[in-house]
């Protein structure tokens, strides 16, 4: 009778049993189809961050001034970046120079010389600016004595492309300003950047064995990761780790190791003086990310000078008394 018994409940449990593999099967269907929509709408986004379009000069808003609907459109459409256009020229005789990428992309810059010059600074901006956004800072360096060479990174101003990786391949285009200048003479030369400047400066002077006499970096960020976060943060999104995924996407369409760019690493081969800038105010950059790749810089002589009222912005602009005290007294120690 027991074996009766057992025979008929069988059936049951075999039933049982395929319900549930047909249930676990098409819940794993579901999560990889959830997974792969995910990656899709990840990679469309690192694209549309990447790359800019030759929109007539239209001028792009920041995140945080854009109302609650445009950034709706920002988070389900993609954000549709235009070039930046150079607005602004040099008021004291300049010279265009074109330099030119391994990949073939032209780059232009203003070499702009100073009467009894003793020496360059080279003048790197941020992400979809341009050297036309550089004149507060460069018109002080001449005060100081010091030539100037202004460069439009590529993708950006007057320089070809349209494509951007957030300093990652813009570390060439340091290591080209240098070779230009470095052509002209034997005098100091001093690197000076801001965001994505400064993350491209960080990863050019160890990659290519750049010698400067000093850095002067404002605000880079201490990993792309971050610099997505920033982004995210913008538009009201928790930094989740969505923030991986697009900078991994970002990676893979530009072609280079999204996870290996960091520049609190490139800070630790870093051993010529420092004046590093950052403003108390930052939204994009966050008072972590600066001490990670402050502290990490290998050079015996740094300093770390905060502007409490400044944003992500330019500090001459925003106080230009206390940036000319700072550069004033490192350039002339």
């Amino acid at each position: 009778m027991e074996g009766c018994r057992n025979q008929t409940l069988h059936p049951f449990f075999i039933h049982e049993s395929l319900l549930m593999k047909r249930f676990f099967k098409r819940l794993a269907w579901v999560v990889l189809s959830l997974f792969v929509v995910l990656n899709i709408v990840i990679a469309f986004h690192a694209w549309k961050f990447t790359h800019f379009y030759d929109e007539g000069g239209r001028r792009n808003k920041l995140p945080e001034q854009m109302s609650t609907g445009e950034k709706m459109k920002i988070i389900f459409f993609g954000v549709r970046i235009a070039k930046s256009v150079i607005r602004n020229h040099p008021t004291v005789p300049y010279e265009t120079v074109s330099l030119r990428t391994a990949a073939g992309l032209k780059l232009e810059g203003w070499w702009i010389p100073a009467p009894s010059a003793v020496g360059t600074v080279i003048l790197f901006h941020g992400y979809n600016g341009n050297k036309g956004s550089l004149f507060p800072e460069a018109g002080r360096f001449r005060q100081l004595g010091y030539n100037t060479f202004l460069l439009d990174f590529r993708a950006h101003g007057n320089s070809e492309g349209f494509t951007c990786s957030v300093g990652y391949k813009e570390a060439e285009d340091v290591k080209l300003a240098w070779d230009y200048i470095k052509k002209k003479g034997n005098q100091p030369v001093i690197l000076w950047g801001v965001s994505m400047g400064a993350a491209a400066i960080l990863k050019a002077v160890p990659e290519y064995g750049l010698t400067p006499q000093k850095l002067i970096l404002q605000c880079p960020f201490a990993t792309l990761t971050d610099a997505v976060k920033s982004r995210m943060r913008a538009v009201h999104l928790p930094p989740t780790p969505l923030s991986q995924l697009v900078a991994f996407w970002g990676g893979v369409e530009q072609g280079f190791p999204a996870h290996r760019f960091k520049p609190e690493n490139y800070a630790r081969q870093i051993h010529m003086p420092v004046l590093y800038f950052y403003g108390q105010q930052d939204i994009r950059v966050t008072p972590a990310e600066t001490q990670q790749v402050f502290s990490h810089l290998a050079s015996a002589q740094k300093k770390l000078y905060i502007f409490p009222n400044a944003g992500h912005q330019s500090f001459c602009g925003k106080d230009a008394d206390a940036w000319m005290k700072e550069v004033t007294a490192f350039l002339q120690h």
